[in-house]
C-alpha cells in the first residue's frame, strides 16, 4: 500500500505545475493533499477524481483558503468530515476515510506564522485535537495521520533551528505537544522510522533561496499506529519536481486495504 501526503498550496496552482500527471504515474492506493485553496465548485473534472481514484473533500467556508481531500483507489467504507467543532471545521482541516480497520486521515494544522491570533488558532486546534487522537488510539484501529502538522519535531527536522526558537513551528511548546502524541500516546513519525538523516525536509520557504539552498523544514508526516508503522518498507520525498512550496511524502506499507 502506497500512501502519499502533499500540502498543494492551491489546488488548481499545483494541478498547473503537472501535479495530477506525475501522480498519475505514482502507483498510490491513497493520496492525502491539503491547502486545496478551493471550493468544490472551483475543481475540474482531473481535480475531482482523477482517472483511477475517488475524490472526497472537506473545504473551507472561506474561498481560497485551506481546505483537505483524499483520493484512493479502493472506495472507502466511510468517510467522516471535521472534528466536531466549528471553529476548525469551518476551516476545513481534517478528512477522514475508513477501509475495513484502518482510517487515513488529511489534516492540516493552522499556522500561527502570520501573527498572534493565529497562533491562538493553533494552540486551540492542538488543545482539542488531543482528545480526539486519544479517542483514536483507544478505538483499536489502525491508523495514519497523513499532512502539513506546521510543526518541525526536533532539531534535526529544520535547518536554522537556533534562530527559529520563537517561531511558530519550532515554539517549545508545540514540539512538546508532538512529543506528548508520540511518547503517551504512542504514534509513530513513520518517516523516522526508515530514515534517521539530517537535511531531510518537506517545506522550503519562498523568501531568498531556500530551495537551491536546501534551507528547509520537515513539518509534513504520516504519523501511524504501532503496529501499521512495523509494515513500513520505504520512505521518501519527492525533488525531481515542484508542485508546491512543499514535496510529497511518500511511504510504503506491507498492507493491503
Amino acid at each position: 500500500m502506497r500512501i502519499i501526503t502533499l500540502n498543494l498550496n492551491g489546488v488548481r496552482s499545483a494541478s498547473k505545475k503537472g501535479f495530477f500527471l506525475w501522480l498519475q504515474k505514482q502507483k498510490a492506493d491513497i493520496v492525502c493533499v491539503q491547502e486545496l485553496k478551493a471550493q468544490v465548485t472551483d475543481l475540474s473534472n482531473e481535480m475531482l477524481a482523477p482517472k483511477g481514484y475517488h475524490g472526497y473533500f472537506h473545504c473551507a467556508e472561506r474561498k481560497g483558503y485551506s481546505g483537505v481531500g483524499i483520493y484512493c483507489k479502493h472506495k472507502p467504507n466511510k468517510i467522516i468530515e471535521g472534528v466536531g467543532i466549528n471553529k476548525i471545521d469551518t476551516e476545513g482541516r481534517y478528512l477522514r476515510a475508513d477501509f475495513d480497520n484502518l482510517s487515513v486521515i488529511s489534516v492540516y494544522f493552522p499556522s500561527g506564522s502570520s501573527g498572534e491570533h493565529r497562533q491562538e488558532a493553533k494552540f486551540f486546534f492542538l488543545k482539542k485535537f488531543y482528545p480526539l487522537l486519544k479517542k483514536l488510539t483507544e478505538s483499536g484501529r489502525e491508523i495514519i495521520l497523513c499532512g502539513d502538522w506546521n510543526i518541525a519535531h526536533k532539531e534535526i527536522d529544520l535547518r536554522n533551528w537556533r534562530p527559529n526558537q520563537k517561531n511558530s513551528g519550532f515554539l517549545p511548546e508545540e514540539r512538546a505537544w508532538l512529543t506528548k502524541i508520540l511518547d503517551k500516546l504512542k504514534f509513530v513519525d513513520v518517516f523516522r522510522t526508515i530514515n534517521q538523516e539530517p537535511d531531510q525536509y518537506t517545506f522550503w520557504s519562498n523568501r531568498g533561496s531556500a530551495w537551491d539552498k536546501n534551507v528547509g523544514w520537515r513539518i509534513d508526516y504520516q504519523i501511524s499506529t504501532p503496529s501499521i508503522a512495523k509494515r513500513t518498507t520505504g520512505a521518501s520525498i519527492y525533488k525531481s519536481e515542484r508542485f508546491s512550496d512543499h514535496s510529497p511524502l511518500i511511504i510504503d506499507y506491507d498492507y493491503k486495504i
